[in-house]
């Protein structure tokens, strides 16, 4: 009731109430056995039914491409920070408008 007609209906010692609602809605999901398939749908990915989805104003998906190589850099960085409390030396100049 609440996404469909943005309304919500409260009983409570005997009064009846319905009230507007006013919200957004943040939802994360990931993929159906921990790997997207882009041959198939958001919904078959997801395991969401078309009828629940429909309700968002907005599905961005964000997609992570298999790379060895950059993965464990990642995972280097992150760890250097964490046991170092510091970002490590850059190798180049950060971009800086």
């Amino acid at each position: 009731e609440v996404m469909e007609q943005q309304t919500v209906s409260i009983a409570k010692a005997g009064i009846t109430t319905t009230l507007n609602a006013r919200t957004a809605i943040l939802a994360a999901a990931n993929p159906l056995y921990g790997r997207y398939d882009t041959n198939r749908t958001v919904e078959q990915n997801v395991n969401l039914p078309t009828a629940l989805l429909s309700r968002f104003d907005l599905v961005y998906l964000l997609l992570d491409k298999a790379d060895q190589d950059r993965d464990r850099q990642l995972a280097q960085h992150v760890a250097y920070v964490h046991m170092h409390n510091a970002h490590p030396k850059l190798d180049f100049s950060p971009y800086s408008p």
